[in-house]
């Protein structure tokens, strides 16, 4: 997900590093607007993996797919 994201980044013509500060930038902003509890998992997604996010996993790939996510 944060790959596909830089690349999009990167096509409107943002450079490798511009577009790697910005997801840093963005990240650390939703941190501040989290709950505590949330901190890993958003540390997950910027690692690249799959965040566990327990009973809500379910919840969210239900929403996901009403975006068109798989």
């Amino acid at each position: 997900m944060i790959n596909e994201l830089k690349t999009r980044l990167t096509a409107i013509g943002l450079s490798e590093e511009m577009a790697a500060k910005t997801i840093e930038t963005v990240a650390a902003f939703a941190k501040t607007k989290l709950p505590v509890q949330f901190h890993s998992a958003m540390d997950d997604v910027m690692a690249g993996k799959d965040p566990d996010l327990g009973p809500l996993t379910g919840m969210l790939g239900g929403i996901k797919g009403l975006f068109g996510g798989k």
